[in-house]
């Protein structure tokens, strides 16, 4: 089935509306946005509706607070993937700016729920706001007359809440499998390779570079990852530097990954990257050689992780 996204309240077309409207950031669309699509979805069915996604662009958080470093776990393109595999019928990502950040809940239940979207019932989670000030609250899109439901809170074994903030959190840590496991799939970074200053040629691992972006940075160092090249099927095994490699002080962090047995030019294409373990922190050697004895031993050791998983 085709998930049909629309970008603005002019796009919408008739499959978008009369539908469950779940609303949310649903930025790592992890195992508590999954539950909360399980919600609508079924409360689609028992009203024999689709589903539609509410969700903005960019996160509110980058409108509010610009200086804060990269954050994003799914940036758009991979949000909407994750979303694609829920029960979702149609997605309506709406820009997030000033104007719409700044319009009353009253607004936003008539402009865009009942106008552009004609909910018949909405979906969110338990601490969801909306609106100028953050005023807008469930019980308001309720008082408006649109059946509205929040979730619980939803939590682990432990009783600790499954939220992104403990997927950045466990990623800013190098904890790739604590991340995966509250995300409940495996997390990847996505760029185009870009040429770098062929370091890693020089020293004999040729890399892919890559910039991070928006993306959460995972905790600096060196991971054993699996590779692909957009559009192909094939994952390949791979060691990767995350960070700013201080023997050659890179200014801004990037992804260089180094395929094993690849001799492939992917210049121009768009590599998705999964970190599986990081295997060390980053580090300064006392010479080049000492360098490249570490990174055999680097791959030596991804080698050995990856063969229990291709």
């Amino acid at each position: 089935m085709t998930m049909h996204i629309f970008h603005t309240t002019d796009q919408i077309t008739d499959i978008a509306k009369g539908n469950v409207v779940a609303i949310g950031n649903f930025d790592g669309v992890h195992k508590g946005h999954q539950t909360l699509l399980k919600k609508a979805a079924a409360i689609a069915a028992e009203k024999n509706v689709g589903l539609t996604v509410l969700t903005f662009e960019p996160h509110p958080r980058k409108l509010f607070r610009p200086d804060d470093p990269p954050f994003r776990i799914t940036p758009s393109s991979l949000k909407l993937e994750r979303l694609a595999e829920s029960a979702a019928d149609c997605v309506v990502e709406l820009g997030f700016d000033w104007d719409f950040a700044s319009q009353s809940p009253q607004d936003f239940i008539q402009h865009i729920l009942k106008d552009a979207l004609s909910a018949v019932h909405v979906v969110v989670g338990y601490d969801f706001c909306f609106g100028q000030l953050r005023k807008g609250t469930p019980e308001t899109i309720e008082a408006a007359g649109i059946p509205t439901t929040a979730l619980e809170k939803v939590c682990d074994d432990g009783d600790s809440a499954l939220s992104s903030s403990r997927v950045r959190q466990a990623l800013r840590h190098g904890k790739i499998d604590e991340a995966n496991a509250i995300l409940g799939w495996d997390w990847e970074i996505r760029g185009q390779v870009v040429k770098g200053d062929q370091r890693g040629r020089e020293l004999g691992f040729p890399t892919a570079n890559m910039s991070l972006g928006d993306t959460v940075h995972p905790g600096y160092g060196v991971y054993a990852v699996l590779a692909r090249i957009e559009g192909e099927e094939e994952w390949h095994a791979a060691a990767a530097n995350i960070g700013i490699r201080p023997m050659f002080e890179v200014p801004t962090a990037q992804v260089e990954t180094y395929i094993f047995d690849f001799a492939r030019d992917i210049y121009g294409k768009t590599l998705h990257v999964r970190p599986v373990e990081k295997l060390r922190g980053e580090a300064k050697f006392s010479s080049l050689d000492k360098l490249i004895e570490q990174m055999q031993k680097d791959c030596d050791q991804a080698r050995t992780i990856l063969h229990k998983i291709l």
